[in-house]
């Protein structure tokens, strides 16, 4: 039986955990923190999960929240300019609903599941100075932790990390009591983009208290929206949203004005610049550990690909443990498994970096079009569940250009 030590307890530590625990290998999880302690702390994320990550927690029997989170069927962008006006914008449905757990539920949830299924646990931080010890006693070991010191072990890759510095200063916050859209009722993900200043996006959510709805505004740091230093407490920090609302995004606000928030430790800041690692990790010239997903690859949150990241890290991750059988998982390796997990990131890395910062002319045609196409606004969205599609038309002008050819006679008169 094949030895596996999982350092981090995150959406992709977690879920590759529970595969190969189903598998019959003997993995051991180290967590910094009890479910109880996950459970009680502040938010960790504005995750939302599409149609194909939620596909691969089916099939690992890990959806133990799918009945009771709002199923989300679309996905909107307004474009806003000058502030207070919604320029444009359009909805596009996706083939398959999205969700969003608060991680606080979810990761709580599944080191319990982890544990009552015969996994080992171990509750206590890692240092770095830890792990050569600690390696020597698996056959593998993997860094699930993005964040501390052990991302230090992973050399940035220069050539794939454009950006040295936070592009956007985030602040979220988790309310109850906002009110359905009449136009469009049904749940879905609203992004309202304010160029050169930032983005508010909203998705609907269930966290500990239930369903909820989360709140992400993305600052351009030093512009208007980028008022976060202090972290002002959840009370605090939905009365300063409401006002932002009521001068960027009154079609908001109205939604909002009587939303409480959902806890006391229902609010995040931050900011982090995107980048990209090494996925080897070097302890000795014998001793070697695998990073994965954000320890690794780490996208602004923006586009909303993070815990899909993640989801899809360690499913690429599970196959080639798999079928690398009882042969040494050794640096060379750990690379090819990288790269396996990389030919999807890598779009995922450009269209990211893409929107954050100024967007090219054929961009902003391609959703001037969407909003009277909606072909354009379906293509759009459903490239948002894959965005491996983008590379085909949206990242290319001549690529764009000749798919807006093709699907220019399902044009509707602009609303």
């Amino acid at each position: 039986m094949r030895r596996i030590l999982i350092v981090g307890a995150g959406q992709a530590g977690l879920q590759l955990a529970l595969s190969l625990l189903a598998e019959g290998y003997a993995v051991t999880v180290m967590s910094a923190r009890t479910p109880e302690e996950i459970r009680a702390g502040r938010i960790m994320s504005t995750q939302c999960m599409f149609g194909p990550s939620l596909q691969i927690e089916r099939e690992r029997g890990l959806n133990l929240w799918e009945e009771q989170a709002p199923k989300i069927v679309a996905q909107r962008l307004t474009l806003a300019d000058p502030p207070g006006t919604a320029a444009f914008g359009f909805v596009g449905r996706w083939d398959a609903y999205a969700q969003s757990v608060d991680q606080r539920v979810k990761m709580a949830g599944w080191l319990e599941l982890f544990e009552s299924r015969g996994g080992e646990v171990v509750y206590h931080g890692v240092m770095t100075s830890d792990l050569e010890g600690l390696s020597a006693m698996y056959d593998l070991t993997i860094i699930a932790a993005g964040k501390g010191d052990l991302v230090e072990l992973f050399d940035r890759d220069d050539a794939r990390s454009p950006y040295d510095r936070p592009q956007r200063a985030l602040s979220c916050v988790y309310l109850h009591g906002d009110t359905l859209m009449p136009e469009y009722p049904e749940p879905h993900v609203r992004i309202t983009a304010f160029p050169g200043v930032g983005e508010l996006i909203f998705m609907p959510g269930y966290t500990n208290t239930g369903p909820c709805g989360i709140l992400l505004w993305e600052a351009v740091p030093g512009g208007p929206l980028d008022c976060w230093d202090d972290k002002p407490s959840p009370e605090e920090h939905r009365d300063r949203t409401l006002d932002l609302m009521r001068s960027y995004a009154p079609w908001e606000y109205e939604r909002w004005v009587d939303s409480e928030p959902t806890d006391g430790r229902c609010t995040l800041y931050g900011g982090y610049a995107p980048v990209v690692r090494r996925p080897v990790g070097r302890l000795s010239a014998s001793s070697h550990v695998l990073g994965m997903a954000d320890v690794v690859v780490a996208n602004d949150p923006v586009t909303g690909q993070g815990s899909n990241n993640a989801a899809r890290s360690a499913d690429v991750y599970f196959r080639s443990i798999l079928e690398r059988g009882e042969k040494p998982f050794d640096p060379e390796w750990m690379q090819r498994t990288f790269d396996a997990y990389w030919d999807f990131a890598q779009h995922v890395c450009a269209y990211t970096n893409m929107m954050l910062g100024p967007l090219p002319e054929h961009v902003q045609g391609i959703l001037a079009t969407a909003a009277h196409n909606p072909a354009v606004a379906y293509r759009f969205a459903k490239g948002y569940t894959d965005p491996s599609d983008f590379r085909h038309w949206l990242m290319d002008p001549e690529k764009a250009e000749a798919f807006l050819a093709s699907v220019a006679d399902q044009s509707t008169a602009a609303p």
